[in-house]
């Protein structure tokens, strides 16, 4: 299921200046994207690369932001930091009210040769999906992503993708059309958007129409099933907006290899908790560079109330932790507990005992960066 001229998306777009945008260490450029309303757009993005030897070939990262952002100089500057090449681009038609970051507005400025405003826009559904601003923000990223291929500095097979929360979403979909990814990162976002406990739950009972309308033409659940690429979920067990029946459900699709991170009580935010998980970089490296990978979940079960999970490490696991719950109802109003596990690093097994009333759980897994790696969550 594709809306999009992947073949026109796969060339290099071309790229202008942006007069009045500086900052240090990286570039800011807007590069041309897909007509609306008659016009040709552009998008407003940051690129920055790390020093490097004439001739070397460097990793690099499309950075994908949240509703309530843009293009952020710091997360490209942090990638640079990590020896990655970067673009963050602004999927909205905005751009940065000021160079230096962080600072997250409801409402960035639109520049002249903005596409539609973001985000999500449930109310343009009835729109012809050329007018809609998620065909236009999984533009900007392809075009993004062909753009970074373009330079010379970048190897074109080592570029991945991560985004947060609606950037998430957009990773999902991107992942699903765009199979030169080499990896992609969604941090909170996930699909099956249309559940009776989703964000938008009340918003879609006063307005079926114009949501189930939505939901059929861009959920990522539509698209997760082509994605390929090896793929690092990050969530949290009581994000707001996206649950852990729905991120299940959305990591159960891809048809490449996935790790998970889930974090008890992890904040949802950009910043710091959607930006800087180490294991995001741990898990690029391992793909870029042939470093240690993230462990690797190869099996979990339950006998009564035992419970276990097996897995496979290059780096060495230090403890275990199996989480759980007793509540039931909303996924965000859980209480969970945490319990350390026992902890078999010769036979590359976990497994604990679960408490009277336990309704969900899952493990942990802990490597000596505190990287966490996460099993499947298992409802009682």
């Amino acid at each position: 299921m594709s809306h999009w001229d992947m073949t026109a998306l796969r060339q290099p777009p071309c790229v202008h200046a942006a007069p009045g945008f500086e900052t240090a260490g990286v570039r800011a450029l807007f590069y041309e994207s897909v007509s609306w309303q008659g016009r040709p757009t552009r998008v407003f993005a940051w690129y920055g690369a790390p020093p490097h030897a004439e001739g070397e070939k460097l990793p690099a990262l499309v950075l994908v932001h949240g509703g309530g952002g843009t293009a952020f100089a710091d997360w490209v500057r942090l990638w640079n930091s990590r020896g990655y090449a970067a673009i963050a681009m602004d999927t909205c038609g905005g751009v940065p009210c000021w160079t230096e970051t962080p600072y997250y507005a409801l409402q960035w400025p639109r520049h002249a040769h903005a596409g539609p405003n973001g985000w999500g826009n449930f109310d343009q559904s009835h729109l012809p999906v050329e007018a809609q601003w998620m065909y236009h923000a999984i533009a900007a990223i392809v075009l993004g992503h062909s753009l970074l291929r373009s330079f010379d500095e970048i190897d074109p097979q080592r570029i991945g993708m991560t985004g947060i929360s609606w950037g998430g979403i957009l990773t999902c979909i991107a992942a699903g059309i765009d199979a030169r990814f080499q990896f992609a990162v969604p941090v909170y976002g996930s699909g099956f958007l249309g559940g009776a406990s989703s964000a938008i739950a009340e918003s879609r009972a006063e307005h079926p129409q114009a949501y189930d309308r939505w939901l059929t033409l861009w959920d990522p659940a539509h698209y997760l099933p082509q994605a390929a690429m090896p793929m690092l979920w990050v969530n949290g067990t009581n994000d707001f907006a996206f649950l852990l029946d729905s991120f299940q459900q959305s990591y159960r699709l891809p048809r490449g290899e996935r790790t998970l991170c889930v974090r008890v009580r992890m904040p949802h935010a950009h910043g710091g908790p959607g930006e800087k998980p180490e294991e995001i970089r741990v898990f690029a490296d391992a793909l870029t560079r042939g470093s240690a990978a993230l462990p690797h979940v190869t099996g979990q079960g339950r006998a009564g109330d035992c419970v276990w999970a097996s897995y496979t490490s290059a780096r060495p696991i230090v403890r275990a932790e199996v989480n759980f719950t007793r509540a039931l109802g909303h996924w965000t109003d859980r209480t969970w507990n945490t319990l350390p596990a026992a902890l078999d690093v010769v036979a590359g097994q976990v497994s604990a005992h679960l408490l009277a009333g336990t309704s969900v759980y899952y493990f942990n897994l802990f490597d000596q960066d505190e990287c966490v790696v996460s099993t499947e969550h298992v409802e009682l």
